[in-house]
């Protein structure tokens, strides 16, 4: 596996319409493949690649995919990145490392920094007798709830503050639910409405609009279950993992400055 990171020039026109449709630019990131076949993108078995987006300010995207094998981004970089600063060999317009030493370095009651962009949904019926609906999650409460349901099969548990850092007293509930906002160390942000028309192919009619919301989850965790932890950071963790969503990384966490 490799982690790859690519800046982009937000700059450039090429680059606007990458940034402009999560289809588009998947199509872009699976271009970077030259083993990947197209037909095979989205077949059962197929290598898995994910990717994200991070907007670190207004003129610094980065965007960073997860691969089994090695991108070649010559054409991002062509239409958007910087071009004549990557045709020096030594600074190509990507950095591309093997992942396997940081997922090896993964064990129980390891404490990382994470951050997650991803596709918060639950399924609701609207009416007795009508079939569920896919419907996202549009509150912080809720979108903190669904990534704390999933944590123990995804290998980690979110930290919990203590009782001295919290704002909220322990075991407050809202509408009945227990409220999340207070008690983990994680945040939300940067919640997204996208709604694109999906491609059918070059051969085919479009096959309609597609809505999503997307919210970026930063926080810490502790590992809990190293391998399951593993999976999730190579395949990914929820829904609409083509359009940018379900890609987790790590980071060693800050060093604590109390005291």
């Amino acid at each position: 596996m490799h982690l790859t990171r690519f800046r982009v020039n937000t700059a450039r026109p090429g680059a606007r319409r990458l940034l402009s449709s999560p289809q588009i630019l998947h199509a872009a990131v699976m271009s970077s493949f030259p083993g990947l076949l197209p037909t095979a993108q989205g077949e059962s078995g197929a290598p898995r690649v994910l990717w994200r987006l991070d907007h670190q300010a207004r003129a610094e995207v980065f965007l960073y995919i997860v691969s089994p094998a090695q991108p070649d981004l010559t054409h991002l970089v062509e239409q958007a990145g910087w071009p004549a600063a990557a045709a020096d060999p030594q600074t190509p317009g990507w950095q591309t490392r093997p992942y396997a030493p940081l997922l090896d370095r993964l064990t129980e009651g390891g404490t990382w920094a994470f951050r997650l962009t991803a596709n918060p949904v639950h399924h609701i019926r609207r009416k007795e007798g009508e079939p569920t609906k896919r419907t996202a999650h549009l509150t912080p409460v809720h979108q903190k709830k669904w990534l704390l349901e999933r944590q123990e099969r995804a290998g980690f548990r979110i930290i919990e503050k203590p009782d001295t850092s919290r704002l909220l007293p322990g075991g407050i509930t809202h509408q009945g639910h227990e409220h999340h906002g207070d008690r983990y160390e994680l945040t939300v942000r940067d919640q997204h409405p996208l709604s694109f028309t999906k491609s059918g192919g070059p051969t085919q009619s479009p096959r309609g609009p597609v809505s999503l919301v997307t919210v970026t989850f930063d926080g810490r965790l502790q590992v809990t279950d190293p391998q399951a932890l593993r999976r999730t950071l190579t395949q990914g963790l929820g829904k609409a993992k083509a359009y940018g969503c379900g890609l987790m990384t790590l980071a060693p966490p800050a060093p604590d400055t109390k005291g």
